[in-house]
């Protein structure tokens, strides 16, 4: 069992500085794994835990987990130079560890399978804190991160204190750093939320992913409330189909996963939201399904938007009850969102009234966001890097202006083949001008990738689609759609959006499509009023 222990200094940002000590008897019992004790005898509490040998602190416990190409347990010395108490790794791993060491320098902790152990095993070494809080989990494909924004936001209106995980970035009152991973691995989320805990958050708004459903990372997360937004193609390269997809996603929902939610707020506009709610429902737990579309719990009436992109609209409850909303972001699809996330609200326990007065400032890094430098056309960055969200993305902007739509994207390497020639034809449909370019080629070809692209928008039938263009480098690109433009139109940089590097072969070179887009629209200008005087 985990007790208190004396104050210590700042282990790291991310970390408590009040860690419980654990006995490695009582984390053998609540993994399952069998201890292989020291010759002494003699063990070190545990405090922390981590996957990487470099990221080991004093008295972490190691998870030496297999790789694709090296076994974690290889890297068991460094570890153990570091300060670790103690080892998790499967029977392999153990070999490893023997191979490096005469006699066992610290226990070890062996299991069949210690990823999947692992997030019980951090929630434990940590204290369980998020049975302590409100932990909200947001999944589905498009959305998330606007929903989560949101949220936090609502639930601040409404009294609570906020916590968010995700995308973009995680935030607690007073620190506030970019994210690596949509949702971390299991012992560093775990140590956020004993972070978290220690600082005086009492609600954690969170961004779940499919990887992190499948790959157990939110293992040992006690969630309160579970919401659904969506469901397109994405990431088939690690679900092959969107089936398996969708499955991964039901996690959050289903009655046999370990993180099952215990209330359930699910978007019905597609069948796939459907298909949630009668998942959610049959769980047992406590359900809302909400819908700018279809008859639902929650729902929206009065719904209007004006040419700047405002959306006023009245959110409806079950119960029959009213309550006026604004948000600042365009896009029916963001009304589904705002609605999403006052059904949470309520779900929550928080006064939904004052709640959806927090959302109306709310702007998202990244989503729909403006670069605005004096310029007569409409310039947008998104991060639409699905084909169903570049659809919604354009349609979006398309009831916003009169002009002409360009859009600039690409698609990334090392990810899912399939969905590049969707990319194209989603583009080449909707747009009067698209340039398809490099998005984040990794370690493929970036012209094997626009190929892929352009073979999808020249799929589509000429009388269908917009001019096609090619163009290699991404600045280049969004520039030539800039000086396209004219005054009414919209350019439309998709794919990337609040990101700040582009990873090409291996390399993560600083890159901000939004930094990129106002330097264009500053050069358009001031070419424009040289040739002019």
């Amino acid at each position: 069992m985990s007790v208190p222990a004396e104050p210590q200094p700042a282990r790291s940002s991310f970390r408590p500085s009040r860690p419980p000590q654990t006995s490695v008897e009582d984390l053998a019992a609540v993994a399952g794994a069998t201890l292989q004790p020291v010759s002494d005898g003699t063990h070190r509490l545990v405090t922390g835990v981590d996957l990487r040998a470099q990221g080991i602190l004093d008295g972490d416990l190691f998870a030496a987990l297999p790789g694709a190409s090296a076994h974690g347990a290889s890297f068991a010395a460094d570890a153990v130079e570091r300060g670790a108490a103690a080892i998790l790794t499967d029977a392999v791993g153990l070999d490893f560890v023997r191979e490096q060491f005469a006699q066992l320098p610290v226990p070890v902790l062996v299991h069949e399978r210690p990823r999947s152990v692992l997030g019980l095993l951090s929630a434990s070494i940590y204290g369980n804190p998020s049975d302590k809080m409100t932990v909200i989990g947001i999944t589905g494909t498009s959305g998330k991160t606007t929903t989560s924004y949101l949220l936090e936001a609502a639930l601040t209106a409404a009294g609570r204190r906020t916590g968010l995980i995700g995308t973009i970035e995680t935030k607690i009152p007073g620190l506030r750093v970019p994210s690596a991973l949509t949702t971390p691995e299991a012992p560093h989320l775990h140590a956020l939320f004993a972070l978290m805990l220690e600082r005086g958050i009492d609600t954690v708004v969170m961004e779940v992913s499919s990887h992190a459903l499948s790959l157990g990372r939110v293992d040992g997360t006690v969630f309160a409330v579970g919401a659904f937004t969506n469901l397109s193609q994405d990431h088939l390269d690690y679900h092959g189909t969107l089936e398996e997809y969708f499955l991964a996603k039901s996690r959050l929902f289903a009655a046999d996963s370990r993180v099952s939610t215990r209330s359930a707020v699910v978007c019905i506009d597609d069948e796939w939201g459907r298909r949630m709610a009668d998942i959610a429902a049959d769980a047992g737990s406590s359900l809302l399904t909400v819908s700018v579309n279809f008859s639902s719990d929650w729902s929206v009436k009065d719904w209007s938007k004006d040419p700047a992109g405002t959306q006023t609209f009245t959110v409806v409850e079950p119960t029959g009850e009213s309550h006026p909303a604004s948000i600042r972001l365009p896009g029916r699809y963001n009304v589904a969102n705002a609605i999403l996330a006052a059904a949470t609200c309520a779900a929550a326990g928080v006064d939904v009234q004052r709640a959806i007065g927090g959302m109306a400032e709310v702007d998202v890094p990244g989503r729909v966001q403006r670069i605005s430098r004096g310029q007569k056309f409409l310039a947008v960055v998104d991060y639409a890097h699905k084909p169903a969200a570049v659809e919604a993305v354009i349609d979006t902007l398309r009831e916003q202006t009169t002009g002409r739509i360009a859009v600039v994207l690409g698609a990334g390497g090392d990810r899912d083949r399939a969905k590049r020639p969707l990319m194209g034809a989603a583009g080449a449909s909707g747009a009067d001008l698209l340039v398809i370019t490099d998005d984040n080629p990794r370690s493929e070809d970036p012209a094997a990738i626009r190929d892929a692209v352009e073979a999808g928008a020249l799929g589509v039938e000429a009388d269908r689609r917009g001019e096609v263009r090619k163009i290699a480098g991404r600045g280049e690109a969004i520039a030539n759609a800039v000086e396209w433009a004219q005054d009414g139109d919209v350019v439309l940089i998709a794919g990337k959006g609040h990101e700040t590097g582009q990873d090409i072969g291996g390399v993560k070179y600083p890159f901000d499509d939004r930094v990129v887009l106002a330097a264009a629209i500053d050069r358009k200008i001031t070419e424009h009023a040289g040739a002019g005087s």
